[in-house]
């Protein structure tokens, strides 16, 4: 999205164009730029007032040894993954995320910016080609990628290949994360996305960094697939066990 002086907003990066012929009108830039930080001081409130207990942290600094690192979590978990990530700057984690560059894209963009992380506008809605060169450059360039591999359409808790045929071209590896939360609502949605009550308990769960080898065959990749699947699933008992102590 261009400010008013057709700037780029800072932390964003554009990796290709829209096909879409909607635009942004400009009331609707004005609606977004009202409510961005509407949106954003409410998503701040439910990162503050849930007690958040992190199992595995100490993952995370070996897996950023070489540079970044490709963190992935169900669709549905995000909230709080994010927030987890986010606040790990000091140890050199940039996070990053591709969103669209249509005009459903521009508030999740903004968003993601005003909470300090990188946004590359270019296609989120496959992992073709495009996209996969998308992220090969965002890691070049220091950031990490969080990756929902189950969408960004479901279906939910399907380990999609993108992720691990990004890891196996980037050859940094993938960090494997789940939340559970005490109390709190699921929505509707094909992702079933989770979101704790306020002031609730919330456990996240960091597994080792994997890294897929570069001479990975067709078979491996889907067995890394069942194999990540597997442990974003032991990730989230995880979880849920700890919040039961």
């Amino acid at each position: 999205m261009n400010d008013s002086r057709g700037r780029a907003p800072r932390n964003t990066i554009y990796q290709q164009q829209t096909s879409s012929t909607r635009k942004l009108t400009r009331g609707r830039l004005r609606l977004y730029r009202f409510g961005a930080p509407l949106a954003y001081r409410l998503v701040r409130f439910w990162w503050r007032s849930c007690r958040l207990t992190v199992l595995g942290a100490e993952q995370v600094a070996p897996a950023m040894q070489d540079g970044p690192v490709i963190p992935v979590y169900w669709h549905g978990q995000q909230l709080f993954c994010v927030r987890y990530l986010l606040e790990q700057r000091e140890q050199g984690l940039k996070l990053g995320f591709l969103i669209s560059p249509s005009v459903d894209g521009e508030l999740p963009a903004m968003l993601a910016t005003r909470a300090g992380a990188t946004v590359i506008r270019g296609s989120a809605s496959n992992t073709g080609a495009r996209a996969l060169r998308d992220y090969l450059e965002v890691l070049q360039s220091g950031v990490s990628p969080g990756i929902t591999p189950d969408g960004p359409a479901g279906p939910r808790e399907e380990f999609k290949q993108g992720a691990v045929l990004l890891a196996q071209l980037s050859g940094r590896p993938m960090l494997p994360m789940a939340m559970a939360a005490r109390r709190g609502f699921h929505f509707r949605s094909w992702d079933r996305f989770l979101l704790p009550y306020p002031y609730t308990r919330v456990a996240l769960a960091i597994g080792p960094a994997l890294t897929v080898p570069k001479n990975a065959t067709s078979a491996d990749k889907e067995a890394w697939q069942v194999r990540m699947r597997e442990e974003l699933l032991r990730l989230e008992s995880q979880a849920r066990a700890a919040l039961d102590r």
